[in-house]
């Protein structure tokens, strides 16, 4: 064997296992080639960052090119609704500390051209969060630029990271308004009392005489229910240029998120797309099939995923795969938000719209439950007995992403503050530890949040949960309790010696050096209707990984059952017995809020 082949196969294998950080980017830029790419999305861990929030790499930047106070430009690092000047250079020169933590792929949230400022007066905020997309073909300024975002890019693909880009396709910024609601308060009005065929309702004049009810290319009025009109001054600010037309929006006014006005309403005031118009799903599949033409991205997270059709969804993925697939990208990994704890619901989006995977929200609210010590461990076992119902079974819920917590919701150390106020550091510290263990060895995606390894917790949802990993001047997140950090959240936060920096990375080990935990079959052994006993089993490569868990306060000792043939075991984490009690039964003991991984080889 030559010594090149001998230096890319172990490189290659370096990559699956997520270990890259001791090789240099050059190095790797010289022999990487793009074996990094193989990677099934499953054997991913995702580091999802809002840039924002993240690091401040170009201060003269922090006003995206805009004059004036925050209003005007979005800026303000003392308030936790607008703009704090972290962006995409700053991420770049940060990589050694999200590699460093054992993320493979980094989930970056929008960061296409947004409405800096949106609200009624004095309740304005800004859109820090990237969710207000005016331009959809080009980089917030407030972020940086096309250049530096592929500087980005190529640096992670340098060190054999993946980059998966948050997309959104149900709505853009809050820019279309309605002559019948001045305060642009208007409410939802229905298909069935509204129609396309009538102007401003049942008695209205005729229009669109040429919709049949099936090809919405037809409906070329758009005052069906309101009478949507631009503004002065933005009527060309959105791009691609079409996306000023108001044909392009259902413009049926504000979604209750209920029944139909859960996809055709505007979402919480933000311009509804008309995606069932076949000019807007061919113009997405444009837009975004050019941004993996032009960077070379892994995969789309897709934002308010459950509020399109599935229409839309059934021509919109596959197209994108094989845009993927043209630009050498095989495994393009796509995943949905479908904002809902109920397991069907999440399955229906993979097998009707065609999704290949989506955030898998059972997960997170079940752990939360458990690991707070408010439900039994069998609630995560019935969640994994749902896996059936995804299409492709419960191999396609091994790339469903987990989490424990998000920009939205808010995090996880919040929750189980919110559940016992009273936590002691060490028990807070041990439940958030054994979280992020049920999350990386359980089948699934694991997703950490930005800020989690550091302690954070915030003080609830939405802005609330988007602290400053940089020295942060909003007094709220001043004052958050840090979770394994002695003192107060002062200065920056990228240290890497903090206990759970060094927990996640050491899972992160661990995951990636054992295939089976990132691939193979699950089979729940244990499970308990009080906080207490969970175990499963990981199996592949002909071997046994038995995960056990104890979400109690007291120590455990039980036989687990095991495969027959699994005999003779060994510790990867935690005491594990050397033998089996007898074919198919193991003893184990575990003390309280910790975690084991024993494992057995041979398997036939």
């Amino acid at each position: 064997m030559s010594a090149r082949v001998s230096w890319k196969r172990a490189l290659m294998a370096m990559t699956a296992f997520g270990v890259l950080a001791a090789v240099s980017g050059k190095a790797l830029a010289d022999g990487a080639d793009a074996s990094f790419r193989l990677r099934q999305a499953r054997d991913e861990v995702i580091y999802f960052v809002l840039p924002d929030r993240f690091a401040n790499g170009d201060a003269t930047n922090d006003r995206g090119g805009l004059k004036g106070g925050r209003l005007e430009t979005g800026f303000d690092p003392t308030h936790a609704g607008f703009y704090h000047g972290g962006d995409l250079k700053g991420l770049t020169e940060r990589l050694d500390y999200i590699q460093g933590l054992g993320a493979t792929a980094i989930w970056v949230g929008p960061i296409f051209r947004n409405k800096a400022v949106q609200g009624a007066p004095g309740h304005e905020s800004a859109a820090h969060h990237g969710y207000w997309i005016t331009d959809f073909t080009d980089v917030d300024p407030h972020f940086g630029t096309r250049a530096e975002f592929k500087t980005f890019v190529d640096s992670a693909h340098a060190r054999g990271m993946k980059v998966y880009l948050d997309i959104v396709a149900n709505h853009t910024a809050d820019v279309i308004r309605y002559r019948e609601c001045p305060a642009n308060d208007c409410g939802y009005r229905s298909k069935a009392d509204f129609p396309y065929s009538r102007r401003g309702g049942l008695s209205g004049a005729p229009i669109n005489p040429a919709f049949d009810g099936r090809d919405f290319g037809r409906v070329t009025r758009f005052d069906h229910s309101y009478s949507p009109y631009v503004p002065a001054g933005e009527e060309t600010v959105k791009k691609p240029a079409w996306l000023n037309d108001p044909t392009f929006y259902h413009n049926r006014g504000d979604s209750t998120f209920a029944g139909e006005s859960s996809l055709l309403g505007d979402f919480a005031g933000l311009d509804d797309l008309f995606t069932e118009n076949p000019r807007v799903v061919q113009g997405f599949i444009d837009i975004y099939g050019q941004w993996i033409d032009d960077f070379g991205i892994d995969g789309y997270r897709i934002d308010t995923a459950r509020h399109v059709n599935p229409e839309f969804w059934q021509a919109f993925i596959p197209a994108m795969q094989a845009r993927a697939r043209a630009k050498g990208i095989e495994n393009f990994h796509i995943f949905g938000e479908v904002f809902d704890t109920d397991v069907a619901t999440l399955a229906r989006h993979t097998k009707v719209d065609g999704f290949p995977a989506v955030l898998d929200f059972a997960f997170q609210s079940t752990v939360t439950d458990m690991i707070a010590g408010k439900a039994g461990t069998d609630r995560l076992a019935r969640v994994f007995a749902g896996d059936v119902l995804y299409e492709g079974g419960a191999t396609a819920a091994l790339q469903l992403p987990t989490f424990l917590g998000n920009h939205d919701m808010g995090r996880f150390g919040y929750f189980l503050l919110k559940a016992n106020p009273a936590l002691s550091d060490g028990e807070l510290l041990s439940r958030m530890t054994l979280g992020h263990a049920l999350m990386m060895f359980s089948r699934g995606v694991p997703t950490i949040y930005y800020g989690d390894e550091q302690g954070f917790t915030g003080d609830g949802d939405y802005a609330d949960s988007r602290e400053d990993m940089f020295a942060s001047q909003v007094a709220r997140y001043r004052d958050n309790r840090l979770i394994g950090v002695q003192g107060t959240p002062d200065g920056d936060h990228y240290r890497t010696d903090g206990p759970l920096y060094r927990s996640i990375a050491d899972m992160a080990r661990i995951r990636g050096a054992n295939a089976a935990l990132r691939s193979g079959r699950q089979v729940v052994r244990a499970q308990s209707e009080r906080p207490g006993l969970l175990a499963f089993s990981r199996l592949g490569e002909q071997r046994e990984y038995l995960v056990v868990f104890n979400t109690g306060l007291t120590p455990i000792a039980a036989q687990v059952e095991v495969e027959t043939t699994s005999g003779t075991w060994r510790s990867i984490r935690g005491t594990c017995a050397g033998a089996a009690s007898a074919p198919g039964s193991y003893r184990v003991e575990i003390g309280p809020l910790d975690y084991m991984i024993c494992v057995s080889e041979g398997l036939q």
